[in-house]
């Protein structure tokens, strides 16, 4: 099978789905609204809500959503055959994923840039607003625990790649003083420079591997998981204009000009897809996913198809940002096709490569040699780019070096191979970071929620004892998962509780609807809801009685457990809800809280 029919099909149904779904969702089931005035125009403060253009806010919310799951997942996946990842990523985007963004999105906007615990309160009920407090805390540390995995099994004894992904951090934070101090407003010109510091970050690379800064830039696992979270508590800390928008916005240039580079590196070469439409191992036995294509598949492509931790980044700091309600659209809907489409470019990617150097770099050596298979071109490419791939799992390091074998396919380019392959890294660990960056702000402000009902200044977001505290201690939480943990145990439990909270924020999402009098337009998140809970309660299953309590794993086992049954009672919540609202026994309650009120802006305002 080629690649090339796969991109033209993906791009085909996603513009189809833009100007089709994605419209029929802003103007007959949302009725969104650009005369209205959102958070961050409402609220003004130039810390958390803070008027930004929609291009800007794109490309945060891009950064922020298309974290490890659209790289990591897809190419984790590629197990089952490229076949059954493609099927989900196309429908799902569209259907599930999408909508689900936008409607989260939309309510967050509506009520004052709010979580989705806050929501679940407004829309559910107070018990629906601690289970899903608790949840959402549970999923982000599992989330960022196992995005950094990948990050640290790609960068560990790799001064080349330690400097490449470094040096982008200093190079954020100077583009965020040049458009505060320097030259505000320059966006066009802050990007240009931005961007071109980043590649000379990746042309310097082999001169630092061969320096005397070598040594200092070589730590192993547990120096470079410190580090990471590290980063993860000052992107927490400090001002969103400073670090976290400046190197979300040029992070997304890099990823989607990356993108559209490997569809063109995709269109030039068409290369075949070495690994079969559906493997041996979609039965079960896998070495790299533990279980079946279903339940195992739809919850391993989470980002990329459908994503609960989206929901998150929906109603966390993107929210705080948009100008007008027609940016929602774009924002919501459209970013989550975009990222369908880095999905797809992931799998290709990790197909391309020969089946056994595939599972050779996503195995460790011992289980590898249990497979009676015979590596192909492997051992070629790890002298082609300098560094030996064999035993790397987490799918960051095949997708590089599927993204590079493309890339150096090209006449004239194959001497290159080892700068495609660290920029390759590269653009994974810029995914990766700005997940980690969004994502332990978001843990910061649902602590600061939880936390000011016991202790009322917990709640200002501009009390800094408050934020310094509540990011330590979000921190100390995910760093601890990801200083002992692994790929194998910590993705299929993120793969759970991830899609556990997609199930939780869809049906909040149409409690929502049916409180707007949009019932008849319900279906929309229903559908996707059944779909989604049915199939990750199964995953969930299968972890806890097949994976973790065999291996005694146990803490996993009980955070699985415990997940399981805190969604299954706000999904039980909402369903009680609905039934009251469907048979008009809250019909006057309902249209009470939905009227719209004097003054715009506010919260409960639909």
């Amino acid at each position: 099978m080629k690649a090339l029919p796969l991109v033209i099909v993906t791009a085909l149904v996603f513009v189809l789905a833009y100007r089709y779904y994605g419209a029929f969702m802003a103007a007959k089931v949302l009725a969104l609204d650009p005369g209205r005035r959102t958070p961050a125009l409402a609220h003004n403060d130039g810390r958390d809500y803070v008027p930004t253009n929609r291009w800007l806010v794109f490309g945060h919310h891009f950064a922020a959503i298309a974290g490890a799951g659209p790289l990591i997942g897809p190419v984790l996946a590629a197990q089952f055959g490229y076949l059954p990842g493609f099927l989900w990523i196309l429908i799902g985007a569209v259907v599930a994923g999408a909508v689900h963004d936008m409607v989260i999105l939309f309510a967050s906007v509506r009520n004052d840039g709010q979580s989705l615990a806050e929501i679940a309160h407004r829309e559910v009920d107070t018990f629906s607003y601690w289970m899903a407090s608790i949840a959402l805390l549970f999923l982000l540390i599992i989330v960022l625990a196992g995005a950094s995995v990948s990050v640290v099994n790609a960068l560990f004894q790799s001064p080349w790649g330690t400097f490449t992904v470094g040096v982008t951090i200093p190079i954020a934070i100077f583009i965020g003083a040049y458009l505060k101090w320097l030259r505000p407003g320059r966006i066009g010109e802050a990007t240009v420079i931005g961007v071109a510091l980043i590649v000379a970050g990746v042309v310097v690379g082999p001169s630092i591997q061969h320096s005397a800064l070598a040594p200092l830039l070589t730590f192993n696992k547990q120096q470079l998981s410190l580090m990471i979270a590290a980063y993860g508590f000052l992107a927490a800390v400090l001002p969103v204009w400073l670090l976290l928008v400046p190197r979300d916005y040029l992070s997304t240039y890099m990823k989607i000009g990356t993108i559209l580079l490997l569809a063109a590196g995709v269109i030039i070469v068409n290369p075949v897809l070495q690994m079969p439409a559906v493997t041996r191992f979609a039965a079960g036995g896998g070495p790299v996913i533990p279980g079946k294509v279903w339940p195992y598949m739809f919850i391993t492509i989470a980002c990329g198809a459908l994503s609960g931790f989206h929901a998150m980044v929906s109603s966390g700091t993107t929210p705080k940002m948009v100008t007008s309600e027609a940016d929602i659209l774009p924002i919501g809907y459209g970013a989550m096709l975009v990222e369908g489409f880095v999905a797809l470019m992931a799998l290709i990617a990790a197909t391309v490569l020969a089946p056994a150097d595939y599972f050779a770099i996503n195995s460790t050596p011992e289980v590898f040699a249990k497979l009676g298979m015979h590596i192909q071109d492997l051992t070629a490419i790890s002298a082609m780019v300098g560094e030996d791939l064999a035993g790397r799992p987490g799918g960051a390091v095949s997708l590089a070096a599927g993204m590079a074998h493309i890339f150096s396919s090209i006449d004239g380019l194959k001497h290159l191979m080892g700068y495609w392959y660290h920029f390759a890294i590269m653009f994974e660990a810029l995914f990766i970071l700005t997940l980690i960056d969004a994502g332990t702000r978001v843990g910061r402000y649902l602590l600061q929620e939880i936390g000011g009902v016991v202790y009322k200044p917990l709640k200002n977001t501009e009390w800094w004892p408050g934020i310094i505290l509540t990011s330590g201690i979000f921190t100390v939480a995910w760093g601890y998962l990801l200083f002992g943990g692994s790929i194998s145990t910590i993705w299929p439990l993120f793969g759970v509780n991830n899609q556990l909270l997609g199930s939780m924020a869809l049906a909040i999402g149409t409690t929502m609807l049916i409180k707007m009098g949009k019932a008849r337009y319900a279906w929309t998140t229903f559908i996707p809801m059944i779909f989604l809970t049915v199939t990750t309660i199964a995953a969930g299953y299968e972890n806890i009685f097949i994976n973790y309590l065999p291996t005694h794993n146990y803490l996993l086992a009980v955070i699985s457990i415990v997940m399981l049954l805190m969604v299954i009672a706000i999904i039980a919540d909402s369903v009680r809800v609905w039934v009251q609202l469907l048979s008009g026994k809250k019909r006057e309650e309902a249209t009470s809280q939905t009227a719209p009120l004097n003054k715009p802006g506010s919260a409960h305002n639909y």
